[in-house]
């Protein structure tokens, strides 16, 4: 906008010239001496209205309340990631005399984990997958992934946002004004300095083009920009974290399929061997030499082996779908692992010092950290909100009747705004930021806690995983060399089959223990390397020998 004291010298300008344009009946003379003689009381009209114009313009400038900045609250927990992986291995009371698996252990993933976008590139044809392939598609694929990305993207806008409040607003302005204005409207009637005044002026117009410039600084927003960062460094903490859940529920599901697909050849052994028992006693059912009794027990067994082998195969069936769902592969595409689940595991680190890892990998423990500093910037800015505060305001351009005729006009203004009475807002906002503190550093040293106990339950889950391998080992052993003599002694007629299909259960039996006992091992390996922190660098290449 232009000066006022201009803009009443040039509305009055354009009501003489008209005036003048309708007198040219009047001798030139006259008109030259009335003409300097109205010129110069217009020009005194025109300064007095610019002057009034100013003044309240002044005077509005004074009067309005500038927008006070406010602190950004955070909610009052930090922990808003929800679902995971997470690995169980609990005591087994239920088993039967003949088995000596005393643990069960089990991977569960829920949402948004267990989901996943569609691999553009994926096909319908077989693939073959090890386990850092498995999780190499999981980390690009995992809907865990989509979910923290998007987090940290919508932060990251936040910050933006947060540091934009500290940064001038410059922007430029081009206009044409068009106007006439009634001067009794606007209160200005008399004459000035023996003249009468007209009673409108114009029509008139004007061209501007400006530069704009506002800038406010506060501590208030310092603060909040500093607490939008905090929470942005928590959710790529957040995010972190969720890639070290994607490798626990990929390479435990992996693990999983493996232990099944070691089950299902297990049992398609028992299935074979079962049948060729039952075969056995049909023939010496038939020959006369074996009693019905002892082929029925044959045949039974055969039959119980075989319906094990069907719902094994089901299960493995059901588990790479599971997988497929985890790393965006389609559910219906063969998939062919490449690994065996490994029973020679090197020993793992001291327990204080995995502990001291964990302390320092941890992204989840980092993001409470951070999440911490973001409520205690939040609680800063509220208390900064009894601060004053400065703003700068002004423009500079070009104004003129018309674009080929302008002259440069410009305007500063500081101000400094000093909060007086705010009916109790500030001091809301500290108590709420206050609470909030006192939340987060509650679940911050929780976290801490369970950090550590996560470290010690693994190491508690690892070795009783290694005392129960040499067990399953040992007694795999002794099983299998039991039935290859109960089936000689079967053979030569020495006993019949009670102790044959009771040596073929114990063997079943053992071979079941054997495998979940590697599948628990490798498991346990899985959740330290979880709990320290360092899943997605160890756990890739651990069925190498690592």
């Amino acid at each position: 906008m232009s000066h006022p004291f201009n803009v009443g010298s040039k509305l009055f300008d354009g009501f003489y010239l008209g005036r003048v344009a309708s007198k040219k009946n009047l001798a030139s003379g006259i008109q030259r001496k009335d003409d300097r003689r109205a010129r110069r009381y217009l020009r005194s009209a025109g300064f007095f209205v610019g002057a009034i114009a100013f003044c309240c313009a002044a005077s509005f400038a004074q009067q309005a309340a500038p927008d006070m900045p406010k602190a950004q609250q955070v909610t009052r927990s930090g922990r808003t990631q929800s679902g995971g992986a997470q690995v169980q291995q609990s005591s087994n009371t239920t088993g039967s005399s003949a088995t000596t698996n005393t643990v069960n252990s089990t991977i569960q993933v829920s949402a948004p984990y267990q989901g996943s976008i569609r691999d553009p590139k994926a096909s319908n044809g077989p693939l073959m997958l090890n386990i850092a392939d498995a999780i190499q598609r999981g980390l690009q694929f995992n809907l865990g992934t989509v979910s923290a990305s998007s987090s940290v993207r919508q932060l990251r806008g936040e910050r933006l946002a947060a540091l934009s409040q500290m940064l001038p607003n410059i922007y430029g302005t081009l206009s044409e004004t068009v106007s006439k204005l009634d001067l009794q409207a606007e209160g200005i009637t008399g004459g000035l300095l023996g003249a009468s005044a007209p009673t409108t002026v114009g029509p008139f117009h004007y061209y501007s083009a400006f530069a704009n410039l506002s800038e406010s600084l506060c501590m208030t927003s310092l603060y909040n920009w500093r607490e939008s960062k905090a929470a942005l460094d928590a959710a790529q903490m957040s995010a972190k974290d969720a890639r070290e859940i994607i490798v626990l529920a990929v390479s435990g599901t992996y693990l999983q399929i493996l232990a099944s697909q070691a089950n299902v050849l297990s049992e398609e052994s028992q299935v074979k061997e079962a049948e060729a028992t039952f075969r056995q006693s049909e023939r010496e059912y038939q020959a006369g030499t074996k009693p019905v009794i002892d082929r029925n027990r044959s045949f039974v067994q055969f039959h119980t082996e075989q319906q094990r082998l069907t719902s094994l195969r089901a299960d493995l069936v059901k588990q790479f779908m599971q997988l497929a769902r985890l790393i965006g592969v389609p559910v219906s595409q063969a998939l062919t692992l490449a690994e065996e689940l490994p029973a020679e595991v090197p020993p793992a680190v001291p327990v204080e010092e995995a502990v001291k890892l964990a302390m320092e990998n941890r992204s989840d423990l980092k993001a409470a950290r951070m999440q911490l500093k973001a409520a205690q910037e939040a609680h800063k800015a509220s208390k900064a909100e009894y601060l004053p505060s400065l703003g700068i305001s002004g423009y500079y351009g070009l104004q003129g009747i018309n674009p080929d005729k302008g002259v440069s006009v410009f305007q500063g203004a500081g101000t400094i705004s000093i909060p007086i009475f705010q009916s109790g807002r500030v001091r809301a906002d500290i108590e709420q930021a206050d609470a909030a503190v006192s939340q987060r550093q509650a679940e911050y040293d929780d976290e801490m806690g369970v950090v550590e106990l996560d470290v010690r339950q693994s190491y508690v889950d690892l070795q009783v995983a290694t005392d129960q391998i040499a067990v399953a080992a040992q007694n795999r052993k002794i099983a299998a060399e039991t039935l290859t003599e109960s089936l000689d002694r079967f053979a030569a007629g020495v006993t019949n089959s009670v102790e044959v299909v009771q040596s073929q259960e114990t063997v079943a039996s053992a071979e079941r223990d054997y495998v979940s006992s590697l599948f628990t091992l490798n498991l346990a390996r899985i959740r330290l390397a979880r709990a320290v922190g360092l899943a997605e660098q160890f756990i890739p290449n651990m069925l190498k020998g690592n």
